[in-house]
């Protein structure tokens, strides 16, 4: 095989027992669900998309730099923050939704706190219409749930994961 088809089609993950697989896509479920039920509980849109793969990337990679709390809320902030902003001065065109995404992961990488899911926020906003302040409050919420979960989940078998990743300090004092 051509070494360079080879980079496009080998699996660079890792294997991983299968109990710790079922563990991770068990609790992925379980908290969309619960942010689900939350939403119908409430009334407030918290099921939004992008948490289904912030979701994945805190119960199935949570040594992820983009599975990290402050990589969660950074990003998210920054892509609500820019999605309002862009929304309040020109409402209506698609381009200005897409150069957001760019914008968005542009601000995320040089604030080195880059989550994927987040870009997608202003394309969400321009989508279906979101108050600004209900938008921070639901994707706040519904990161606190996700990060809290999986902080405790982490810590339950089978194999025990450091979730959040301890600092740098911490780690040379071992």
């Amino acid at each position: 095989m051509h070494r360079l088809l080879a980079r496009f089609i080998t699996r660079h993950e890792p294997r991983n027992d299968w109990r710790v697989q079922a563990k991770s896509a068990t609790a992925t479920a379980a908290a969309v669900t619960l942010i689900g039920y939350l939403s119908a509980l409430t009334g407030l849109p918290l099921l939004l998309a992008p948490l289904g793969p912030t979701a994945l990337v805190i119960f199935g990679q949570p040594e992820s730099v983009n599975a990290q709390p402050i990589n969660i809320f950074a990003g998210y902030f920054i892509g609500t923050v820019v999605a309002v902003l862009a929304m309040s001065v020109v409402p209506e065109p698609f381009w200005l939704a897409t150069l957001c995404v760019g914008l968005v992961m542009l601000i995320m990488l040089v604030l080195r706190v880059t989550h994927p899911p987040a870009a997608a926020i202003p394309l969400l906003t321009y989508t279906g219409r979101v108050d600004a302040l209900t938008l921070f409050v639901v994707l706040f919420v519904a990161c606190v749930l996700l990060v809290v979960l999986g902080t405790i989940l982490h810590r339950l078998p089978p194999q025990r994961r450091r979730y959040p990743l301890p600092l740098a300090q911490e780690i040379e004092k071992e």
